[in-house]
């Protein structure tokens, strides 16, 4: 079980009048995600989805709050816990000049994958990611979608039990965004724990377990889908971020 305990995460920028402030981009954020369940993380661009993600990934420090996974700590188990992680940036590049096997490859090198494991692990994955059309053309070849699910494949060669995918289908066609969700789904069903981040409200409604809004850094709401939407007595989760932050707003 991942648990997040009263994470807050602190920056400094130059305000409007040229003057150094602070200011949270998360601000008190706890919740718990289990086994086989797919936690959406969702809010608008802004809201400190990415901050979130990049803490619980161990990329960033939280300057104050905890994070642990399996009841282990970043500080004391640190490349344990990352051994157990795959994690997808948004703005990720990868070798133009290689296909996806010999990237693939090279990833199950630096995770440690047996030899004699690592073309079996390869075409498991590229399987289960519609890659097989595509496995052995150089990369700066493919589409956007083609690209992503490359991305996605160099998360798990490791065969990780913790997923955290920042915006994983933003700006793919809807074929390409259909199979990373059916691929999501999948792996939720074999025990994997996900938290998906989006601002796409409806493909979370259709794949998340549970779901978690933020805006401005804090926790607006949390539930299953139905239950934000009767909470909310709406008919979509869409509507239901809306009618929590009161409308649109020019700020937003």
């Amino acid at each position: 079980m991942l648990k997040v305990e009263n994470i807050k995460k602190k920056f400094v920028r130059i305000n409007n009048k040229k003057e150094r402030e602070e200011f949270y981009a998360n601000n008190g954020i706890s919740f718990n995600a289990k086994d086989s369940e797919i936690i959406g993380i969702l809010g608008p661009n802004g809201a400190g989805k990415t901050t979130l993600l990049r803490m619980i990934a161990g990329i960033l420090n939280p300057t104050s709050g905890s994070i642990k996974f399996d009841e282990l700590n970043y500080q004391d188990n640190e490349i344990e816990i990352k051994k157990n992680i795959a994690y997808l940036s948004g703005n990720t590049k990868i070798y133009n000049t290689l296909s996806p096997y010999e990237l693939l490859k090279m990833c199950c090198e630096i995770y440690g994958v047996s030899e004699s494991e690592i073309d079996t692990r390869i075409k498991s994955i590229a399987t289960s990611l519609n890659m097989n059309d595509f496995l052995y053309n150089r990369i700066e070849k493919l589409s956007t979608g083609q690209t992503q699910r490359v991305n996605i494949a160099r998360c798990l060669v490791h065969d990780p039990k913790y997923y955290i995918l920042d915006e994983a289908t933003s700006g793919l066609d809807i074929i390409s965004s259909q199979v990373i969700l059916d691929f999501i789904k999948n792996e939720r069903n074999k025990g994997k724990t996900i938290l998906y981040s989006t601002h796409y409200m409806e493909e979370a409604e259709n794949i998340c377990d549970y779901v978690i809004m933020i805006n401005k850094g804090v926790i607006i709401k949390e539930g299953t889908p139905n239950k934000i939407k009767e909470d909310t007595k709406t008919t979509n989760l869409r509507d239901a971020f809306f009618s929590l932050i009161g409308g649109v707003s020019d700020e937003e």
